[in-house]
């Protein structure tokens, strides 16, 4: 019996888009990384571009890993490449649970990570300069416990009248932590649809490769006998 063939380079496709996002993905990631702008408290806080670098290197590899296994029938790269997919769909699906289901967890996750910066008056002065960034962008103060954590507090602190966030005093009182936070909870929508749409191309890759896998079972079986 032979191959389907639409299957086979429906499947070679998939995997070179695959594997062309992951070099996209890879590319901005370590882009974003060497650049000048970041910031080292979101940095810590939400490590998104070490994350994003990991999930570059790894669809490229099964983006490969796939390609060659479509294109040459191979059963033992498609079964691996199967697995793999798998393997991250239950990951994926383990962590939007868990985010769901331990929000408070993560929250103080990120927390802890911020609370190392202080006392802010013992840190470098990189860390001053990101954290007053943020403050005048998140229109936040401090880090955990709000202007106190500054020895002296910096005029990013300051309430601009012109904004519409109000203040109970001179100096915003929110902790920056609280605003990051806020942010994650912001776009955590669009966080969920990308999840959604990756689940939904793992699936694909997941049903169009077993399907190869068995027609080239079936192949060899029909050869040898």
């Amino acid at each position: 019996m032979a191959v389907n063939k639409c299957v086979k380079y429906l499947l070679f496709f998939f995997n070179l888009l695959f594997w062309i996002s992951g070099c996209i993905i890879l590319g901005v990631s370590i882009y974003l990384k060497v650049s000048k702008d970041q910031n080292e408290l979101t940095n810590e806080a939400l490590p998104g571009i070490d994350l994003m670098i990991a999930i570059g290197v790894i669809i490229m590899c099964l983006g490969f890993l796939g390609c060659c296994g479509a294109i040459r029938e191979n059963r033992c790269l498609l079964l691996v490449f199967f697995i793999s997919l798998l393997i991250i769909f239950i990951l994926l699906l383990a962590a939007g649970i868990v985010g769901a289901v331990e929000e408070q967890k993560v929250k103080d996750w990120v927390k802890k990570r911020l609370e190392k910066f202080t006392p802010l008056s013992s840190q470098p002065q990189n860390v001053k300069d990101d954290l007053e960034k943020l403050q005048r962008q998140l229109k936040c103060c401090g880090l955990a416990n709000g202007p106190s954590d500054w020895d002296k507090i910096p005029d990013s602190c300051r309430c601009n009248a012109t904004e519409t966030v109000k203040c109970e005093s001179t100096y915003n009182q929110t902790p920056c932590s609280s605003q990051i936070i806020k942010l994650m909870q912001d776009n955590l929508e669009v966080v969920l649809g990308i999840a959604f749409a990756i689940a939904i191309l793992l699936l694909f890759g997941m049903v169009f490769s077993m399907m190869l896998y068995c027609q080239a079972g079936r192949k060899d079986d029909a050869t040898t006998a």
